[in-house]
């Protein structure tokens, strides 16, 4: 079956990676066809806005993006345009997974294999009350966290459980201390982990959590939470298995997912080639499963590992002297 998807290039090295994603998708004769649209600076240079309309309208059309990194210009007045994309298609679900690979730069070159799934759209991040005062020394902002909110993304971890065999959900919360939105986070979600008796559930509070990450990450297999701590969480997983370079993130909606690299757009190296395009191709690996493509979507990952395995062309960050494209080239010849 043929898909159409939307495709944004982004900033900074985006371009570079997004080339090298298409052309090992392409390699693998999927049948997927691409429309493109802007957004980031590039879209701010042509349109004078960093998230056209057009671009709206060709996710909601295609109902799947794949989108290298955005920059959005620091100075009031901006907003981030992530930020922008998960709330206009309501992507409640961040989905982040970590996995050793080989030969990569890591504190556990295997052992680590777990998902978080961070709820998207509510919480610190949702910026609700932000005041600063008028002399300057009292910032405050709301908190907010619904049952609604709770419910579907607990939902979504302990499916995601049953869809891809896993077997455990840990709910990551911090309800000793904000008794009232944390509380009411890990209420929903006990609620909802007795509809799934197959599925082991355990609590955990979030300092604990990340203490645990550190020391025997391999306990983990689901960890879901709510947005603020996700953030953190997700990234603290990345750096076990080798950093942002090999860190993939999906954004699901009822209507629209969008997949992405979730490092940012290195402006520093932008235009040199040396960028290592893995997390974007895990993201679109993501995006494959999504569109009911999990054998194709193996595949890619497997030709990865390969690579890596051989130390192929790998990129500087990998210890290799290959290039963005020359990776892509190693990669697709193991698919």
């Amino acid at each position: 079956m043929n898909h159409t998807i939307t495709v944004i290039r982004g900033d900074g090295i985006g371009p570079e990676i997004m080339a090298a994603t298409l052309y090992v998708l392409d390699k693998m004769n999927l049948g997927l066809r691409y429309e493109e649209a802007d957004a980031g600076l590039v879209a701010l240079e042509k349109n004078g806005e960093l998230l056209p309309q057009v671009t709206l309208d060709s996710i909601a059309k295609n109902k799947v993006a794949l989108k290298s990194p955005l920059t959005t210009p620091v100075g009031e007045g901006f907003s981030s345009i992530n930020v922008q994309l998960r709330r206009h298609f309501d992507l409640y679900a961040n989905v982040r997974p970590a996995k050793s690979f080989p030969n990569t730069k890591s504190r556990f070159p295997s052992g680590v294999d777990l998902i978080t799934v961070r709820e998207n759209t509510e919480g610190a991040y949702s910026a609700e009350g932000q005041e600063l005062s008028a002399d300057g020394e009292v910032a405050t902002s709301i908190t907010k966290t619904t049952r609604k909110g709770s419910e579907r993304i607990v939902r979504y971890a302990f499916e995601l459980a049953r869809k891809t065999g896993r077997k455990k959900v840990t709910v990551v919360h911090k309800a000793n201390i904000l008794k009232s939105t944390s509380g009411l986070f890990l209420k929903t979600a006990r609620e909802v982990a007795m509809q799934y008796p197959d599925i082991e559930c355990n609590e955990m509070i979030v300092d604990n959590t990340c203490m645990q990450l550190v020391m025997k990450p391999e306990q983990f297999d689901i960890i879901v939470t709510t947005n603020l701590f996700g953030d953190i969480i997700s990234d603290l997983c990345a750096g076990l298995v080798g950093g942002l370079g090999l860190a993939p993130g999906a954004n699901i909606g009822t209507d629209a997912a969008i997949f992405e690299a979730v490092h940012g757009s290195a402006p520093d190296i932008a235009g040199k080639g040396i960028a290592n395009p893995c997390a974007l191709l895990l993201g679109a690996g993501q995006m494959l499963d999504h569109l009911g493509m999990p054998h194709e979507a193996l595949r890619l990952r497997n030709a990865i590992v390969a690579t890596l395995e051989a130390r192929d062309r790998l990129t500087p960050d990998l210890g290799g002297d290959g290039n963005t494209m020359s990776f892509a080239e190693a990669i697709a010849s193991r698919l």
